[in-house]
């Protein structure tokens, strides 16, 4: 089978691999679509902290399920052959302190596909039966960007919004996109603020946020201070993982309020420990996404709830990839999202 190999920054080779051969509860699944995600385009530029080459890239996957020998049976349950299907990209061990409490997501020894190892631009992949996701009627290119807008529903979650209460979302990114969809699932009143005008219109007519601004435009504080009554945000959510922005959230937030940071940043982030302690803040992470928010994002698109119109900005095929990766990354290029296919 076909697979594309990133074997250093900027650099891409196809192989010529054997057909994966499913071991124990594993299922094997032909892949389709793969979102490509900013971890992919940061491995790219060689500005991934966590990627190791060579690697198969790509972790935001359709596939159809190709193969389910019988040792997978039972492990599979309803799901059957030519079903299509999400997938759960992080591979966790079942055991930890965090598995067992329910929280998966944040394994201690959690592998991301793509990441520390191969993902899914290849044909085929073979993975334990736990990480197919049901899909519904969704079609096959957006069941690839199920991954991406739960990543954003499961930062809604962990900051649990009331109805009609105001919520901040920091950077309208493919991220902040599906923490406005999450947002907006719940009911709360989304802000949002960017730099870039494209991302702004497209969070607000087609995400739906109720109120979006260019913070270069503008002083941030006042615009939100304005816009809640001077109350400023029960919740705010940063999806930029840019440092600056993530110590002004404690600016954002009204008292008693949670920031909750999707983004990430590989840096210490400081704050002011009086204006901690005055609004009696709450500040929470959030990593990866669960089986629940896979749901949540699913059940959303095959209602017409979650609205994936024109997300998707550049498609390419396998072949074609190669040569589009390093135009994705340029900013001029206006790339929210690229899908590859895989015939």
């Amino acid at each position: 089978m076909k697979a594309l190999v990133m074997t250093k920054p900027g650099e891409f080779v196809f192989e010529d691999r054997p057909m994966p051969v499913p071991k124990n509860d594993e299922v094997l699944f032909k892949v389709l679509q793969v979102g490509v995600c900013g971890t992919d385009l940061h491995a790219f530029e060689g500005t991934q902290p966590l990627f190791t080459y060579p690697r198969v890239v790509g972790h935001e996957l359709a596939v159809q399920v190709a193969q389910i020998p019988a040792s997978a049976k039972s492990a599979a349950g309803e799901l059957k052959e030519g079903d299509i299907v999400s997938i759960l990209p992080y591979l966790r061990c079942g055991n930890c302190i965090a598995c067992r409490n329910g929280k998966p997501n944040c394994c201690t020894t959690l592998k991301c596909l793509g990441v520390p190892v191969d993902g899914g631009m290849q044909e085929y992949i073979s993975l334990p039966a736990f990480h197919a996701v049901p899909a519904g009627k969704v079609r096959p290119e957006d069941i690839a960007l199920v991954e991406c807008f739960a990543i954003g529903f499961h930062g809604v979650r962990r900051g649990n919004p009331k109805q009609g209460g105001n919520a901040l979302v920091v950077g309208a990114g493919p991220i902040g996109i599906g923490v406005i969809h999450g947002l907006k699932e719940r009911g709360a009143t989304v802000i949002v603020m960017d730099i870039n005008d494209k991302r702004l219109a497209y969070a607000k007519d087609i995400a739906g946020a109720d109120h979006a601004f260019n913070s270069l435009n503008t002083d941030p504080e006042k615009t939100i201070a304005d816009i809640t009554g001077g109350e400023f945000c029960p919740l705010v959510i940063d999806a930029t993982g840019n440092l600056g922005q993530m110590m002004k959230a404690f600016d954002y937030a009204c008292a008693g309020g949670t920031i909750v940071y999707v983004g990430l940043v590989r840096a210490d982030i400081t704050f002011n420990d009086p204006l901690f302690h005055v609004k009696e803040l709450t500040l929470m992470g959030s990593r990866n996404a669960t089986k629940e928010d896979f749901a949540n994002v699913i059940a959303g698109i095959e209602s017409g709830r979650v609205n994936t119109s024109g997300f998707v900005t550049h498609t390419a095929s396998l072949d074609e990839a190669p040569a589009q990766f390093p135009l994705w990354i340029k900013p001029q290029t206006g790339c929210i999202k690229a899908v590859v296919s895989i015939p």
